[in-house]
């Protein structure tokens, strides 16, 4: 048997296996963020096919973070019952879940949040041009405070654990990074004090769900843009973490969900696991589990990553989309997924029920 079908932990949490399903934003919320039968089906879909941990899409903390239109929410207790009936979903299915929580910073629009977009400074980027206004100090403990809450109503919806999302342009992201953080105050202005946000989010968070409940976080290990962080700073990043008492990290990079992290023309033996180096170099400075994504396709190359010791899990998002059941294909004989990494899940704005490629690889 596959190492990859061996069961492993992260904290208190034992998983049948070490696929993960990464964070992936379903768009299939009602418009104001609650849970929908269909999202609750999509789930039992994912978890039927026994995936060892499996990560919702990103989940916004507070109305003012929200990034995208039918994104799942986790802002207010009114939220709980709904997502309750995801976990409970899961684990009627003997699988595992974890709630992605985040705050989008910039990195939304003012036709989705109905107001001018936060930052820690007023530096725009990317798709949305329109200029940031920068946090206050008291706006920033009161977001540090939403992400508390937001993993206690995770904990109390019975979830298995929460990913702080620390990538991809989104807030905690934009404090880290040197490029979107320009303050010189005590959240700014060197590589502890940008560290700060994150920090007292853990802290926080921590401190709301006790020790026994699992924080893992989604990790920048290097923006891709000039002036942002490269994968020595990631690594300092997640040592820092790591001794705090992170439960697992996972690798990622790239300033907002684009080319760098959803990589084009990925196909079995062609372009898989470009993370693989920075989780590989993690993995040698932390002492936590670490977790790779990013074009991962052939199952050997997967166990390949496992053991050699380059990470602990492999974790997938556009696979699971085409194939649902690929665990279960693994597990029957199958060498590799059929997803041909077109990337039309990613760009769509209708809900992710199914592949969208009409090609077969």
């Amino acid at each position: 048997m596959s190492v990859l079908f061996a069961p492993a932990r992260i904290g208190t949490v034992e998983l049948r296996n070490r696929f993960v399903r990464s964070a992936t934003n379903d768009r299939m919320t009602t418009p104001d963020g609650k849970v929908s039968d269909e999202l609750v089906d999509y789930y039992v879909l994912l978890a039927r096919g026994e995936i060892g941990l499996i990560i919702t899409g990103h989940a916004y903390i507070h109305p003012l973070g929200q990034g995208s239109a039918r994104q799942l929410g986790v802002y207010d207790d009114s939220l709980v019952p709904g997502l309750k009936r995801i976990a409970d979903a899961v684990h009627e299915m003997k699988g595992n879940v974890a709630m992605q929580i985040t705050h989008a910073g910039r990195q939304t629009q003012m036709e989705i949040i109905g107001e001018t977009p936060v930052a820690p400074s007023a530096i725009p980027y990317g798709l949305q041009k329109a200029m940031p206004r920068e946090l206050s100090n008291s706006e920033i403990e009161k977001i540090i405070e939403d992400y508390a809450s937001a993993a206690r109503r995770a904990q109390e919806a019975r979830f298995d654990a929460v990913q702080l999302h620390g990538a991809h342009g989104y807030l905690i992201n934009q404090f880290l990074s040197p490029f979107s953080n320009k303050r010189t105050d005590k959240w700014g202005g060197d590589d502890e004090r940008r560290f700060r946000f994150l920090r007292e989010v853990y802290k926080a968070v921590r401190k709301k769900v006790g020790s026994g409940f699992p924080v893992l976080i989604k990790l920048a290990m290097k923006d891709f843009v000039e002036g942002g962080l490269d994968v020595f700073a990631g690594i300092s990043i997640a040592e820092r973490l790591s001794e705090l008492g992170i439960d697992a990290i996972e690798t990622s990079g790239g300033f907002s969900s684009g080319m760098e992290n959803i990589k084009r023309d990925v196909l079995p033996g062609k372009g898989e696991a470009y993370f693989r180096s920075e989780a590989s170099r993690l993995k040698k400075s932390v002492n936590v589990p670490v977790i790779l994504v990013g074009g991962l396709r052939s199952l050997g190359i997967m166990e390949s990553i496992v053991k050699n010791g380059d990470a602990d899990f492999v974790s997938l998002s556009r696979p699971f989309i085409r194939e649902p059941d690929l665990v279960l294909r693994f597990k029957s004989g199958a060498r590799e997924a059929s997803c041909i990494s077109c990337s039309k899940c990613s760009i769509s704005r209708e809900p992710v029920l199914e592949c969208l490629a009409t090609e077969k690889a």
